[in-house]
């Protein structure tokens, strides 16, 4: 590998731990985490309703509504009084607390300010992909661009990633749902919907911080790497991502463990919770960014896993017009991952599709593009002679 790709990738590593140190400092007095720590509850059979509120320090009509009482007499009433069995309460309770302390850990500040943002810097993306104008050069400048403000600068969370695994995590945990989590994961599958996993290819913190480095060790026109890079088989990530959505699932749901907690990539915008575990894990995948296109996305993450289930119905997607394709692949072999390959050939399977524009740069007649409408098939022997 060269060293001048080296330096790069160092010197990107180095400002977005440093500049994101800085971010969280200057960010202090609006804390905000992915991860709640609801405190434990002190409850009894024979304590009063409006007891177990000050034990818990939670106010008496929290607890009217929570257990559905009807007159304000009844907080002077004991469960057994009421008829209502302590461990229910109990688990009511934690749950509320549980949503009480995911409300307090989140900025909520930052959290429109960062999908209004989103939206916005979308919208422009969007625009420049509709007209097949994202450049090898371009593109490094929104990436950094997408590093910068959704990283560095608003941190860590929320993040699509946190939307499905902390669901799940909180789910396990406390058995409740956070309802603003919910919201958010419907609004980033909406736009996996409306076009082809966009928040991921531009938006996600994490996602464009792995773009960005593996650009690093390609040519100037983007079509091939520096020094050599892989395109490991779909059949062989998804499998991998699944079986970790399943673990995923299983230790939260069984053990209330967070498998993902102690190995989180996205803590690269909040380096001190990194820890050795996290540090050495975030450090071995930026490093595999160089050879690997998104390796996080395709083996590990949540939302990818869900995202590319969901991608199946987007509205707009990468098209090819077989008119004026003159089959010559150079789409396929310029494309970071195999998935421009099976969408030229609408193989049965289509691996997970960034919407990255390079497979539009290097199309030598145009032919192909980022639109509405379903795929067409190519013509019987167009690439026969290819395979």
């Amino acid at each position: 590998m060269k060293s001048k790709t080296i330096l790069i990738f160092l010197l990107i590593v180095g400002v977005v731990i440093g500049l994101s140190m800085l971010s969280n400092l200057l960010w202090q007095g609006k804390p905000e985490s992915s991860e709640s720590k609801p405190s434990a509850v002190k409850i009894s059979a024979q304590m009063t309703v409006r007891d177990i509120a000050a034990a818990n320090h939670v106010s008496p009509k929290t607890l009217k509504d929570l257990f559905a009482l009807s007159s304000p007499y009844d907080l002077d009433k004991t469960l057994t009084e009421l008829g209502l069995n302590a461990e229910d309460a109990k688990q009511r309770l934690l749950g509320a607390k549980a949503i009480a302390s995911e409300e307090s850990s989140k900025n909520w500040f930052k959290i429109p300010l960062k999908f209004a943002l989103w939206i916005t810097f979308l919208i422009v993306v969007f625009r420049l992909m509709r007209r097949g104008q994202i450049t090898p050069q371009l593109r490094k400048v929104l990436l950094v661009t997408a590093v910068g403000v959704f990283g560095v600068i608003l941190g860590s969370d929320p993040s699509p990633m946190g939307t499905v695994k902390d669901t799940i995590v909180l789910f396990g945990k406390e058995h409740v749902i956070f309802p603003p989590r919910l919201v958010a994961f419907t609004v980033f599958t909406l736009l996996v919907i409306f076009a082809n996993k966009y928040i991921c290819s531009w938006g996600c913190q994490l996602g464009v911080l792995q773009d960005l480095i593996f650009r690093i060790n390609r040519n100037s026109t983007d079509t091939a790497g520096l020094s050599r890079q892989w395109k490991l088989p779909f059949a062989l990530t998804n499998t991998i991502r699944i079986v970790f959505f399943a673990a995923l699932c299983v230790f939260a749901v069984v053990w209330a463990t967070d498998i993902v907690s102690p190995i989180d990539p996205f803590r690269i915008y909040s380096p001190t919770k990194l820890g050795i575990i996290g540090t050495t894990f975030a450090g071995l995948l930026l490093i595999a960014s160089l050879f690997i296109y998104r390796p996080w996305c395709h083996l590990f993450c949540p939302f990818g896993l869900t995202g590319w289930i969901f991608e199946k119905l987007s509205v707009h997607k990468i098209k090819v017009n077989y008119d004026t394709c003159i089959a010559c692949e150079a789409c396929a072999k310029a494309c970071p991952s195999t998935v421009m390959n099976a969408i030229l050939k609408q193989d049965k399977v289509i691996p997970d599709c960034f919407s990255c524009g390079t497979c539009q740069g290097v199309c030598p007649t145009k032919s192909i593009t980022f639109e509405k409408g379903a795929r067409t098939k190519p013509p019987v022997g167009k690439f026969s002679a290819k395979q």
